[in-house]
Order: C-alpha cells, then sequence, then structure tokens
C-alpha cells in the first residue's frame, strides 16, 4: 500500500494530465480507491490536501469536481514555490491578504462569512500543531475567496503549497508554539468580527498587524536557526 504522500502526487499528475477533464467530475471515491489502489481512509486524506490547494472542489451530494487550471499557470508557479523562503512568502502576504481581508469585508456572502467564522474555531480548537496548520491554512484561504479575486487565490494557492517541507514547519505560523497559537486565533477572531461587521478598513489593519506578528515570529526565528547553524 503506497504512502499518504505517494497518493497526492499522484492525483496531482492525474489532474496536470487532465485525466478527469477541465471542470469534470472524479469518479466516486470507491471507484478512485480502487483504480489507484489505496485505501478510502488514504484517498480522502490525499483529497483533503488537493482540496486546500484549490485544485479540487467537493459538494456534498454531488461528489468531487476539478477546479480550473490557476490562472498563473504560463508563470511556473509551482517551481517558483519550490525556491522561496518563510521571509519571502510572508512579505507577498503582507501584500495581497490586508487587501483580500478589505474586499472580503464588502464581497464575501453570508455563507462565506460563516465559513469563515467556523474556521476561526477550528483554529482556536485545534489539538496538536499539524491540526493548527491546517486550520490555520483553511482559515486564510477563506478569506482569499471571500475577496472574489481569482488572481489572488491562484498567487496565495502557490505560496501556501510551498510550506509543507520540515524548515518551513519550524517557521510556520504559529512555530509550533501553543501560546502562539492562542494569540493567533484571537487575531483570526478579530479579523472574521470586521469582514462580518463589512469593516473593511479595519479587516485590512487587523489582518496587516497579524501577518506583521507572525513576520516578526518567523525573523526571529530564522535568525536563531541561522545562528545555530553557523
Amino acid at each position: 500500500m503506497e504512502s499518504h504522500d505517494q497518493t497526492v502526487a499522484r492525483l496531482r499528475q492525474l489532474l496536470d494530465e487532465g485525466q478527469f477533464g477541465e471542470q469534470g467530475r472524479m469518479p466516486p471515491e470507491r471507484d478512485l480507491a480502487a483504480d489507484l489502489g489505496v485505501g478510502r481512509r488514504s484517498l480522502r486524506r490525499a483529497l483533503d490536501v488537493l482540496e486546500r490547494e484549490g485544485r479540487i472542489a467537493r459538494e456534498q451530494g454531488r461528489g468531487t469536481f476539478v477546479r480550473g487550471p490557476s490562472l498563473l499557470t504560463g508563470l511556473s508557479l509551482e517551481r517558483i514555490s519550490e525556491h522561496t523562503s518563510p521571509p519571502e512568502v510572508i512579505e507577498l502576504r503582507l501584500a495581497i491578504e490586508p487587501i483580500a481581508a478589505r474586499l472580503a469585508a464588502v464581497r464575501a456572502s453570508a455563507c462565506e462569512i460563516r465559513k469563515i467564522q467556523r474556521l476561526v474555531e477550528a483554529t482556536r480548537s485545534a489539538e496538536g500543531p499539524d491540526v493548527y496548520e491546517q486550520a490555520d491554512a483553511a482559515f486564510h484561504r477563506a478569506v482569499m475567496e471571500g475577496a472574489h479575486n481569482a488572481l489572488y487565490l491562484a498567487v496565495f494557492d502557490a505560496i501556501v503549497g510551498s510550506r509543507g517541507d520540515a524548515g518551513w514547519q519550524r517557521l510556520s505560523e504559529n512555530g509550533r508554539c501553543f501560546k502562539k497559537q492562542t494569540v493567533y486565533a484571537d487575531n483570526h477572531a478579530e479579523i472574521a468580527g470586521a469582514i462580518a461587521a463589512r469593516d473593511g478598513e479595519r479587516a485590512a489593519q487587523l489582518m496587516h498587524a497579524h501577518l506583521r506578528d507572525v513576520q516578526g515570529h518567523i525573523f526571529q526565528h530564522a535568525f536563531a536557526l541561522t545562528l545555530s547553524a553557523a
């Protein structure tokens, strides 16, 4: 039985090759698991990853659908993300996420706002750093979705996809620190509250302050790692 990472890689390859067709419906989980020779549980975990990456969309009662290719495919963002660093990524996030939060306060539907609020609770109640990281990525992506700007979302998906290796985990948003998780979950709640109140300026300010704190945390730990390696 192949590993979870191998299943994700095989599904990415099938999507890249257009095996399911653009905006096409993927086979039912039972059939897809049989075709890949993997268990249903492993397949669901792999689909969770692809959904967070924005490659697929799962609709209850309808099935799993392939999302269209990124608007930025021609720029080879996947290759760019392999050669970037946490400081570079947080600089880009500081440039786009406060604007996205402002737009979400204006454009997000009531359903999208409820999703953002649910993900606030997911970050607050996450047990363990890995669960928190997933909930955190989902929260920030939900804000990006609420902005209804496909270009911003494509960039966000590309850079968040580069956060999986061990080096990134050491420099991730909460630094695998429970105290930081609590602080940042509170930040998320304030951002969600401003979006729900349709206060775009406050949402942007809160997102900027939140990411500046994350930036300081990343720089502090990056400097410490550099010293320890010297």
